[in-house]
C-alpha cells in the first residue's frame, strides 16, 4: 500500500479576524508534529506571518525550538533566521525545513542567546516567536543561559533583555509577536503574560493586539483537574499572543 502524502498546506485555511483564538487540530500539514513538548500550533505563526509580513521579508524566531516558525515561513515564501541556545532545538529545526518546496527564500537556522543577538540594528521585518514559560518545562540539561531553568523573577529581568533586543533588530514600523501563558505558585496565579507585555512596552514597543489563545490537549490534564478541585483553582487553559509595533 502505498504511503499517504502528507498535505504541504493546511485545508480551507483562513485568517483569524478576532482576539480569540482556538485551533483543537492543531494543524499536520508539512513536517509539523507535537513532539517537541510546548511547541505551539502551526496556525499561530502562519496566522501572524500572512498578516503582519509579505513575501521575501525576513521573519525571526529566536527561540526557534521545534521549528514550527522556520516551516510556516518556508511554505509563505519568507526568509528566515532561526536562533536558539540548544544545539538539540537547531538540529531539529533544520530537519523539519528540509523539505522540496518550490520558493526562494532562505533559512539561517543557528546557535545563539535570545538575549544578546549577532544581528544588525532595524533588519529584522517580523518578529514572531514562543520563548519557554520561566521554569514551567525544562529544555536543556544544563546550558548556560537557557532561559526554561529560571525561576519567575530572573526569568522576567532576562526577558527583559529580550525585549530591547527585539526593538533593536527589527525595523521601524514592524511588528514583533510573542506568546506567553501564565503559571501558578502556591495556589497564586503569576501573570507571566502581562509581565512580559510591560517589559516589551518599556522596551519602547506599542501594544497593537492582545490575542487570547485557548489551550488545547495539555499533557497531565487529569492529575492537575483533581487537584483543582480538591484545592479549589481554575486550570489555567489560555495563553496571551502580544502584538507590538516598533512605530
Amino acid at each position: 500500500m502505498a504511503k499517504k502524502k502528507i498535505p504541504l498546506q493546511p485545508e480551507n485555511f483562513e485568517l483569524e479576524t478576532n482576539t480569540v483564538w482556538a485551533f483543537p487540530n492543531r494543524g499536520k500539514w508539512a513536517t509539523h508534529d507535537a513532539k517537541y513538548r510546548g511547541n505551539w500550533s502551526p496556525y499561530i505563526p502562519r496566522n501572524v506571518i500572512l498578516r503582519y509580513s509579505v513575501e521575501n521579508d525576513t521573519v525571526l524566531d529566536q527561540f526557534v525550538g521545534g521549528g514550527t516558525t522556520a516551516v510556516e515561513a518556508k511554505l509563505t515564501n519568507r526568509n528566515f533566521i532561526g536562533i536558539d541556545i540548544n544545539p538539540t532545538a537547531i538540529e531539529l529545526s533544520k530537519k523539519k525545513c528540509d523539505f522540496e518546496f518550490d520558493c526562494n527564500c532562505t533559512c539561517d537556522i543557528r546557535l545563539g542567546n535570545a538575549v544578546k543577538l549577532d544581528l544588525p540594528d532595524d533588519s529584522i521585518d517580523l518578529i514572531c516567536t514562543h520563548p519557554p514559560y520561566a521554569d514551567i518545562i525544562k529544555y536543556s540539561e544544563d546550558i548556560d543561559g537557557d532561559l526554561s531553568h529560571l525561576p519567575i523573577k530572573p526569568f522576567l529581568t532576562e526577558m527583559g533583555k529580550v525585549a530591547e533586543e527585539c526593538f533593536r533588530v527589527l525595523k521601524k514600523g514592524k511588528f514583533c509577536a510573542i506568546l506567553m501563558g501564565d503559571t501558578r505558585k502556591k495556589g497564586m496565579v503569576q501573570s507571566l503574560g502581562f509581565d512580559t507585555m510591560r517589559l516589551f512596552e518599556l522596551a519602547g514597543f506599542k501594544t497593537k493586539e492582545i490575542i487570547i489563545k485557548e489551550q488545547h490537549n495539555c499533557k497531565a490534564t487529569g492529575f492537575w483537574k483533581k487537584n483543582s478541585i480538591k484545592h479549589n483553582f481554575l486550570l489555567l487553559a489560555h495563553e496571551y499572543l502580544f502584538v507590538f509595533k516598533k512605530l
